[in-house]
């Protein structure tokens, strides 16, 4: 393993050499206007468990939650174990893994700008109908929408900022979709916090400012360019070349640009993207495009955003100290990106994902032995194991932000070659969908089943992706993106996997 990274490395530093041009600033204003895209995801996060605990919204389409949590029938585990409750948050998830299918091919064939415009549109309109919404089913209509809106734009959004990106920055670049998600986060949490002052209709303000990313990311797909990569792609070479240009700031682009045209030469002789991704040549990163974002979502964060506020009450916090803890895990995860972005490209994706792993494993397993030690059933933690909790769980949204949250939608971005790029991410962002769908419908139950040893249950599975990242993931640092298959067939596992290249087309 150490003489593949040796090798790799080498090779990346040569292509590097070849690539000429710096770092403009019209290639950072692109990548920070269209990263605003996660915004909508990372709002939607964080606004679900705030207005779930909000007394107006249960009121008004769960009254049966209220009522329950307002006598307190059973453990404080068990309070919000409603399947319609769980429903209203992962429903938007099945609606976002259908989209993200959908938008593969209107990504390919009509540009990575198209896709954030559709999507910034229709979670505009799914905004405004949770905002106004009079009963449950158009609440849930509303819900549709905005995970029809997060599809597009988590499919097409991580491509474009790995495409306009220079090799030697990309990495930092593209996680610039996950400090907008981080903010989307944090800023949900802080309108929860003063909407729920604000009653009985506080949790409308919540659900209606969702309309703001939604604009951003509207005018942005407008006023930006696509990528040269798609542009080459779909015939337009002139303006490809004078767009890289302009990104790279300077005329000497020949060999960046020769590899893109390339790339679409043999990207055009594929017709059936979502098939030809099954076959032997491409197993590596089908394997990562499914393994990375399911790991993802198994590391448990979307449980704790989705219901922070619901779990810190479920604790023994009171209603305005969840939505305040919820709040301050919600900053520190958007501060602790910042780690990830100074180092991924100098340290590279491995270090970061492995590094990050052990930290939460450690901090989930402190968590469960606090839980399981000093808060027994119907009993509340004390103040000081109430802070010592937070802060660990602190500590776990800081290695999970600068590891497994950017890098679990940066290393899949990269990797597929450009004939099945919109299709790998297609079913990256699927694979995310499933298995927060899964998590979200289901946490609440595993909650009231396991009580604190449910941070065992995600403490293992991290363990899990943190072996599968040291023995099978490739370092992908200073790989220009349309080379990248060449650390598969150096790779000790992989190379294994692949046909001969005179087999290519198996």
């Amino acid at each position: 393993m150490a003489d593949e990274s040796f090798t790799t490395g080498v090779v990346a530093k040569e292509k590097e050499k070849q690539y000429k041009g710096r770092v403009t600033a019209y290639v950072i204003i692109a990548c920070i206007v269209a990263a605003t895209g996660g915004s909508l995801f990372g709002y939607d996060v964080g606004i679900s468990g705030g207005v779930t605990s909000m007394d107006g919204f249960l009121k008004d389409f769960f009254p049966s939650v209220y009522e329950h949590r307002k006598h307190k029938r059973q453990n404080h585990y068990c309070n919000y174990d409603n399947h319609g409750l769980a429903a209203f948050t992962s429903s938007l998830y099945i609606a976002g893994l259908v989209a993200s299918l959908l938008a593969s091919k209107v990504t390919r064939k009509y540009g990575r700008r198209a896709s954030s415009i559709t999507g910034g549109v229709s979670f505009l309109i799914g905004s405004a109908l949770n905002a106004s919404a009079l009963n449950l089913e158009m609440l849930i209509i509303g819900r549709i929408m905005l995970g029809v809106g997060i599809g597009f734009g988590n499919q097409a959004v991580p491509i474009y900022l790995s495409e306009m990106a220079p090799t030697h920055l990309r990495g930092g670049l593209n996680m610039m979709f996950q400090v907008a998600a981080t903010f989307g986060i944090f800023t949900a949490n802080m309108i929860n916090y003063g909407a729920q002052r604000i009653k009985p209709w506080g949790w409308r303000l919540s659900l209606g400012m969702a309309a703001i990313p939604a604009i951003l990311m509207t005018v942005g797909g407008i006023f930006l360019p696509d990528t040269p990569n798609s542009l080459v792609r779909r015939g337009s070479k002139v303006k490809a070349r004078k767009l890289l240009e302009k990104l790279r700031g300077t005329n000497d682009v020949d060999e960046e640009f020769q590899d893109m045209v390339d790339a679409s030469d043999y990207a055009n002789t594929i017709n059936q993207p979502f098939r030809n991704i099954f076959a032997k040549r491409y197993r590596p990163q089908l394997a990562m495009a499914i393994c990375m974002p399911a790991f993802q979502i198994l590391t448990g964060i979307s449980s704790i955003f989705f219901y922070a506020p619901l779990l810190f009450q479920s604790m023994g916090f009171g209603r305005a100290a969840s939505l305040y803890s919820s709040a301050l895990t919600g900053g520190v995860l958007a501060l602790s990106t910042f780690i990830s972005i100074a180092t991924v490209d100098k340290l590279g994706r491995r270090p970061l994902l492995i590094c990050g792993g052990i930290q939460m494993v450690t901090c989930q397993v402190t968590v469960s032995i606090i839980l399981g030690i000093k808060f027994e059933e119907n009993h509340e933690l004390s103040k000081s194991f109430s802070i010592l909790l937070v802060a660990v769980i602190c500590l776990f949204v800081v290695a999970f932000g600068w590891s497994w949250g950017p890098l679990g939608w940066t290393v899949p971005s990269e990797i597929f070659p450009l004939e099945i790029r919109s299709a790998g991410q297609s079913i990256t962002v699927a694979v995310n969908f499933l298995f927060t769908f899964i998590i979200a419908q289901a946490f609440l139950s595993l909650l009231c089943t396991f009580k604190s040893r449910i941070f065992l249950f995600f403490a293992a599975w991290v363990t899990i992706m943190t072996i599968f990242v040291y023995l099978l993931l490739p370092e992908t640092k200073g790989i220009p993106i349309e080379d990248m298959t060449v650390i598969w067939r150096r790779h000790w596992f992989w190379k294994r996997m692949l046909p001969e290249i005179s087999d290519a087309t198996v």
